[in-house]
Parts: structure tokens; C-alpha cells; sequence
């Protein structure tokens, strides 16, 4: 079976569902996701866009069992 990448919409979803998607995704922990999410923005300088485009490109987890 495949892996897709997509967001979720279950008890896993904090703001968008991003991190638990690529939580998921790449069979991790989501906090530890969503803490390396922290760093790379507040301590890295990653662009809070990145974070709002993988929101808006990604599908939603219910959306592909459709």
C-alpha cells in the first residue's frame, strides 16, 4: 500500500493538521513534529509560509477516502 501525504482532521490536528500529516507520513511521533516545526521557525528562521502553503497544497485526510 502507498503512503500518502495529507492532512489531518482527527484528535492528531492542532491548528491545520500539517505536522500530524507529516507526523503520519513519515511514522513519527506528531510532538515531536510539531517541536522541530517550533525550532525551525523561532530558532532557524523558517518562514511561517511554509507552514501556510503545506496547508493550503496538502489534502485533507477525509478528503481522499471520498
Amino acid at each position: 500500500m502507498m503512503r500518502r501525504l495529507y492532512r489531518t482532521t482527527s484528535s492528531d490536528s492542532v491548528f491545520c493538521g500539517v505536522c500530524g500529516g507529516i507526523a503520519r507520513y513519515l511514522g513519527l511521533d506528531s510532538t515531536m513534529v510539531r517541536v522541530a516545526t517550533v525550532l525551525l521557525v523561532f530558532v532557524f528562521g523558517l518562514s511561517l509560509w511554509v507552514y501556510v502553503i503545506a496547508a493550503l497544497l496538502m489534502p485533507k485526510e477525509s478528503a481522499l477516502w471520498k
